[in-house]
């Protein structure tokens, strides 16, 4: 769906009992897994060897009362795991390209595009190789808004945090709450240092943006109507489909989320932006994003698909995210 973003390695015994380095999840309750286990999440081993701070798990075959192909990449971000996000401002690559190239162990699809160019937020090393200011406008294109939208980075602090971001003359500003725009009302003024309130200076070492936000310190967001994100946004926000996102636990513990839906696997039809907040808050994240979403959607672990991408094969995007 897109719209108009190491250390060693502990290896397992493929197929069999892994090596990991945290204890089992299934007999050790203070486990950073244990939570996951207890919602019916399986541990996968087929995908081969992943660093020992690295687990997948699949989904229950239900999850909110659907039928459900979903998996989560589950990092250990204090034992050595490193989040990075690839591509640039311009060019299309599809997840598989982006593994080539990069050989993280998990790689996902990243942040929004149109025409081969990013729409979201990108930041590496500290520098924006694509910022967030965009210039949304409705259906008859005479009305136009300046939507602040989400983030999901490594601050500067050394803490992860989803923020509501617009780059405005080339400088980057995060606000406590996203600014009250709502298709159909009147816009709001450009984002700027006064205005919405509370603007701080951003500054991350690494971030993708799309959104809407679904989590922040750990209360249910989803921001959808305020980033406009709605239904003319092509995101459908309240329709059932694949959806890809990624979080962070008060542990420090990193989840990447991707499910299946418009029934690629006959009776799977995917999740509203409800659901898929819903189901991360139930996986413990504190901080949550919304990535694109749709035929963009896509999880490989060291290379294999885990979902069956809804456009039959791998679309190609501008933007992914991997774990190392």
């Amino acid at each position: 769906m897109f719209i108009h973003a190491v250390s060693s390695c502990s290896k397992g015994n493929s197929g069999n009992t892994p090596a990991w380095e945290w204890d089992d999840p299934e007999t050790n309750t203070s486990n950073p897994d244990s939570l996951i286990i207890s919602q019916g999440w399986t541990l996968q081993t087929s995908f081969g060897d992943l660093p020992s701070y690295i687990r997948v798990y699949k989904s229950p075959a239900t999850l909110k009362g659907k039928s459900a192909i979903a998996y989560i990449a589950v990092a250990d971000m204090g034992k050595g795991a490193v989040y990075s996000v690839l591509g640039e401002a311009k060019g299309y690559k599809t997840p598989s390209e982006f593994y080539s190239v990069d050989k993280a162990p998990i790689v996902m699809n990243g942040g929004y595009f149109w025409d081969g160019s990013s729409l979201s937020m990108l930041c590496r090393d500290g520098k924006v190789v694509s910022p967030n200011n965009q210039i949304e406008y409705r259906s008859d294109a005479t009305v136009f808004y300046y939507p602040t939208r989400g983030v999901f980075g490594l601050m500067d602090d050394g803490s992860y945090k989803v923020n509501w971001i617009y780059t405005n003359n080339n400088v980057t500003y995060a606000y406590p709450s996203p600014a009250k725009n709502k298709s159909g009302a009147s816009p709001l003024q450009m984002p700027s240092a006064s205005s919405p309130e509370g603007a701080t200076l951003w500054k991350a070492k690494t971030a993708i943006g799309a959104g809407p936000v679904l989590i922040k310190d750990g209360k249910y967001i989803n921001s959808y109507i305020e980033e406009l994100f709605d239904s003319e946004s092509g995101i459908g926000p309240e329709s059932n489909n694949p959806r890809t996102a990624v979080g962070i636990t008060k542990s420090g513990i990193m989840i990447f989320f991707v499910c299946e839906g418009r029934n690629m696997t006959q009776g799977v039809i995917g999740f509203t932006l409800d659901e898929e907040t819903k189901i991360l808050l139930s996986l413990g994240c504190t901080e949550a994003l919304n990535l694109d979403g749709g035929g963009s959607s896509c999880l490989l672990i060291n290379g294999k698909e885990t979902i069956k991408p809804s456009d039959g094969k791998q679309r190609s995007v501008v933007t992914a995210v991997s774990l190392k």
